[in-house]
């Protein structure tokens, strides 16, 4: 058994930071669930489910799906009962708990499709809870992990304060026993605990004066991400009241830089149970 532990969540757990995953969901909701392998699936294990944001489109997209949300916040859990019982397509077809991702109480052979997004991030054990998900699913059953790298961030203009509170960001990630990196390590981990046809795809942010429109709208995303995590580092003591000021006006400069340029890639995995 691991005895590795996350420590906490560089987000915290407000009201608004809950406010937050919503707007990401709808806002990622084209890269991220894009040609999803569920088609067939009728039970779902969706492994981190939070304030069920992710959860409701996949109930939208796939009008057959039953899905089984598992989260270790009931904090979460309790707004994601709130806001799916006013999804008219949601009744009767969900079931959120709370529960360890690393110990799953389920039945061997339980489900038929397994789906992680921005959860692995924040686990101390990837390949712990990797291969609790496989023990629970079916033979031939798809899984899909969606998760950050975050090494590949990149501003036009050069934002010093920014790459700064970035790097003590991931550090403090690290520090609570998540990985920011740990996008680039799926395949490794998913063939570790013995997931087969395992496929990994870098999906790319690259926006430019080639669209203008999508940067704005990017870059006010990142910078509410960004953001979300500033209470957490200031009170730990990562970042200085400067480097965050800095951070903000810095943004701010790029938002309005008729030749800015935002740069980042995340990477989905798609794998079987063999």
């Amino acid at each position: 058994m691991s005895t590795k532990e996350t420590k906490g969540y560089v987000h915290g757990f407000t009201a608004d930071e809950q406010d937050r995953l919503y707007r990401q969901a709808r806002f990622t909701e084209h890269r991220v669930h894009d040609r999803l392998p569920f088609w067939r699936s009728r039970a779902l294990l969706e492994v981190g489910c939070g304030v069920g944001a992710q959860t409701e489109i996949l109930l939208r997209h796939f009008p057959e799906l039953h899905v089984t949300g598992v989260d270790a916040s009931e904090e979460n859990l309790a707004i994601a009962r709130e806001r799916l019982a006013r999804v008219p397509w949601a009744p009767g077809r969900y079931e959120l708990r709370l529960g360890d991702a690393g110990r799953l109480r389920d039945a061997t052979d339980t489900y038929d499709s397994a789906f992680l997004c921005w959860v692995l991030e924040h686990v101390a054990d990837p390949a712990l809870v990797l291969s609790e998900v496989r023990r629970v699913l079916r033979v031939g059953s798809p899984i899909v992990c969606t998760e950050v790298q975050n090494a590949t961030f990149f501003l036009q203009p050069y934002s010093p304060h920014t790459l700064a509170y970035f790097g003590a960001f991931n550090d403090y990630q690290l520090e609570l026993g998540g990985d920011p990196f740990v996008g680039a390590k799926l395949g490794n981990l998913l063939q570790r605990v013995g997931f087969t046809d395992i496929v990994t795809e870098v999906r790319t942010i690259h926006l430019d004066n080639r669209a203008p429109g999508e940067r704005a709208e990017f870059l006010a995303y990142w910078t509410e991400l960004l953001l979300s995590g500033a209470p957490g580092l200031l009170a730990a003591g990562k970042v200085s009241a400067e480097t965050v000021e800095g951070m903000k006006q810095e943004l701010s400069v790029v938002a309005h830089d008729p030749d800015a340029v935002f740069f980042y890639a995340f990477v989905q995995a798609r794998a079987r149970v063999g």
